[in-house]
């Protein structure tokens, strides 16, 4: 079993990462009940039915409820339902929440816990490659509105995360390539190395791969490290904004094709061809180093170009609403090179005459 730690002084916490970390779960549920703290279990419907005889040693059936693991579920009406349910279950301050699931189960059961009673703890089990590598670790919660993705949302430090490689066996060829787009993008941000060693791999990294889950656990550390030094993104040179590398331009794609038309992985893979094609224009990133990232991202079956074309004025007005915009300000990451990112202001013309190039 591998752990990493997110250092946050009182609010620290650890990562266990491995087969057999959902029975680290377990524990930790039963050892809050022994204590009588009331706690709920808000998993994916999707997941609670592949794995039935798991969840169901988490908690009382009365405690376990089910949710869409999709897109839509992110919403105004599905946070103030799990808000009821929690307060009909009798949950109080001092009650804890198990989100099972992927990245949309743990944005929205983590905000739910945010604001609930002000905040009440929350433990992430996630099920997807993209939710053990990224959106589980840090404390990003959060609900969609018509306007953009996750601009309604917290900081909201879960109590521990359970990675068990166990889920990823019953993961969707699809959303496991999703996640391999998030593990490469650590390898771009900041470890040249790690980068080197997917490229360099025989055999690409699968459920049970005997590398998966020390690829799980390279990127969470780096992720932990980042979040520890940068909790809410406010460094101005870097920091938990380089965490975003791809994702600007892949937002902005999210939103104009409309939500669940690509995988947020996939849309984050076309955002990082995006990213690195700008960065050659840009930072000087070697045309060789750009045709290699699109490289490994087809390894994984993950798209690199937009199935249907989008209005380049369209996706500057999505990018326009991006969280990282500053007083108007577009900020992208980039890349001088593989493994070396950075933050970098763009005027909105500049990018405008990009997206009408790229194809």
């Amino acid at each position: 079993m591998i752990e990493e730690r997110v250092l946050l002084g009182e609010r620290s916490y650890s990562i266990h990462i491995g087969r057999g970390a959902f029975e680290l779960a377990v524990g930790e549920s039963a050892g809050l009940s022994c204590s009588k703290i009331k706690t709920a279990v808000v998993s994916d419907a999707k997941v609670a039915r592949l794995h039935a005889e798991k969840l169901s040693r988490l908690g009382a059936p009365s405690d376990r409820m089910e949710k869409d693991g999709t897109e839509k579920s992110k919403t105004f009406g599905e946070l103030e339902d799990l808000c009821s349910r929690f307060a009909g279950m009798g949950l109080d301050r001092k009650s804890a929440v198990f989100a099972v699931g992927g990245g949309v189960i743990g944005d929205l059961v983590g905000f739910a816990a945010a604001v609930y009673m002000r905040g009440i703890d929350f433990y992430q089990v996630p099920t997807t490659l993209l939710a053990m590598v990224d959106s589980s670790v840090g404390g990003k919660t959060g609900i969609n509105i018509d306007e953009g993705k996750n601009l309604v949302g917290a900081f909201h430090q879960p109590r521990a995360v359970f990675a068990d490689m166990e889920f990823l066996d019953t993961l969707p060829k699809n959303e496991f390539a999703a996640g391999m787009a998030e593990v490469i993008k650590y390898g771009l941000l900041a470890d040249r190395e790690f980068f080197e060693m997917m490229y360099a791999l025989e055999e690409p990294l699968n459920p049970r791969h005997p590398r998966m889950a020390e690829a799980v656990g390279r990127c969470c550390a780096l992720k932990a490290g980042v979040v520890s030094g940068d909790e809410r993104e406010n460094s101005p040179n870097g920091g938990r904004s380089l965490l975003n590398l791809g994702h600007t331009f892949g937002h902005a794609i999210e939103k104009c094709a409309g939500y669940g038309t690509y995988l947020h992985g996939e849309a984050v893979a076309i955002g990082m061809v995006m990213a690195a094609e700008f960065s050659v224009r840009m930072c000087g990133l070697k045309i060789s180093d750009a045709e290699r990232i699109r490289e490994l991202l087809l390894r994984y079956s993950l798209p690199v170009s937009l199935r249907r074309p989008i209005a380049a004025e369209a996706l500057l007005e999505a990018m326009q609403r991006d969280k990282k915009a500053v007083s108007g300000s577009l900020r992208f990451v980039l890349m001088d090179e593989i493994g070396k990112a950075k933050t970098q202001p763009v005027d909105s013309a500049e990018v405008l005459d990009f997206l009408k190039s790229f194809a």
